[in-house]
């Protein structure tokens, strides 16, 4: 029994001996762990001073970029023009643009107009005075460069709203934008921007109407009308999320060689909005550029009309269109200033060649004489005169 109970001393010794020992190594430990802690936390925060500190070392670069815009004017597809397309299972419009395919692709972003609703041929294709194009017109300008289409004008109700949801639906379908006539108000709500070498083009588009047809009730997004109060919200929007706004316009009276008093006019009121650049349409025939200055001093170009660039009409200068190339540069000076300049404005005039409403080939003006035009280079030299007179004289 005393043995059992000098035993149970022992154990009781130990248990306090290491009772006691942990008593003094607890703070111990604690102290170098806080410690240890300190340290990496002085660690970090240095690390994150560093980095601050480099940051703040790097000095702001200015910078320039630059781009080229191309635009064309009316694709307008009457039968005769559809029907010398048509192949064994479909339509071929790739020949027809094959000789001025270069031109199309050279600009860095490219619009066309498209005058003719491409709705395809399950809804029936058609011609003058009501147009319904077949897709394959999408696919042949997509091919060689064409980048957004503005689907604005006058024809855009021609086939009612399923030619419009058919032909927005293949547009999507193929990744070609566009802009002036839409599928849902989300849709149009949602503003064209595309980009190219650092700098972001709006594009907006516009009609001054639809030949009386009227447009369904509650569906003012299926096209774009010329209301300016509206313009000048889609104008304010588009501000401030692109560096350039580019705005589409159909308007003017067909056939006449210079802009009316209207086009002027409206013009100036997208000028005084701080628009960059005007693209006209309607006209059939090209109308002459020109350099406007806004309320504030900006300047904005305007071509108003390109033409037809593909249709069945010819004659009286409605065979001629043309290619516009335009420069824009964005130099950006510091963080929070930044200047961007539209310069340089190019014009290339086209010719739609055809024999007896077939072969139907779009050629450069000046080359026109090798595909049956007699007077092609004087008619090359009237066409650049006409188209840049009123530059010249601002020079």
């Amino acid at each position: 029994m005393r043995r059992s109970r000098k035993k149970s001393k022992s154990r009781n010794s130990t248990k306090y001996f290491i009772s006691l020992l942990i008593l003094l190594l607890v703070p111990i430990s604690v102290y170098f762990t806080l410690n240890n802690l300190k340290a990496n936390t002085s660690t970090e925060a240095r690390i994150i001073q560093n980095h601050e500190f480099k940051k703040t070392e790097q000095a702001f670069r200015p910078f320039t970029t630059s781009m080229t815009l191309g635009a064309i004017g009316d694709i307008l597809i009457h039968s005769t023009v559809y029907d010398d397309a048509k192949t064994g299972d479909g339509y071929d419009f790739k020949p027809m643009i094959e000789n001025v395919k270069g031109l199309l692709e050279s600009p860095d972003l490219t619009i066309a107009n498209q005058e003719t609703i491409v709705g395809g041929t399950e809804i029936g294709l058609s011609t003058y005075p009501s147009f319904n194009s077949p897709y394959e017109v999408a696919d042949a300008f997509k091919d060689a460069g064409v980048d957004i289409v503005s689907i604005a004008n006058n024809h855009t109700l021609d086939r009612g709203e399923k030619a419009i949801i058919s032909a927005t639906n293949y547009l999507n379908k193929i990744d070609m934008e566009y802009t002036g006539g839409y599928q849902s108000p989300e849709d149009k709500n949602k503003i064209r921007i595309l980009n190219r070498n650092g700098i972001s083009i709006a594009f907006l588009s516009y009609t001054y109407g639809t030949n009386g047809i009227p447009v369904p009730e509650g569906k003012d997004y299926l096209v774009n009308l010329i209301d300016m109060d509206l313009i000048k919200e889609d104008i304010k929007a588009a501000k401030q999320v692109a560096d350039v706004v580019t705005v589409s316009m159909h308007w003017g009276n067909e056939y006449q060689l210079y802009p009316n008093d209207h086009q002027k006019q409206l013009a100036q009121e997208l000028a005084d909005e701080g628009v960059d650049l005007i693209i006209g349409h309607h006209p059939h025939v090209l109308q002459p550029m020109d350099w406007l200055t806004g309320k504030d001093g900006n300047q904005t170009f305007v071509v108003y009309s390109l033409g037809n660039f593909l249709s069945g009409q010819m004659w009286d200068y409605k065979d001629i269109g043309g290619v516009l190339q335009i420069e824009i540069v964005k130099e950006v000076k510091a963080v929070d200033e930044t200047i961007v300049r539209i310069q340089n404005p190019q014009f290339t005039p086209t010719f739609v060649s055809s024999s007896g409403f077939r072969n139907f080939k779009v050629v450069p003006l000046q080359n026109a004489g090798q595909f049956g035009l007699s007077n092609a280079t004087n008619k090359y030299e009237e066409m650049i005169h006409h188209m840049n007179q009123w530059l010249v004289d601002r020079e």
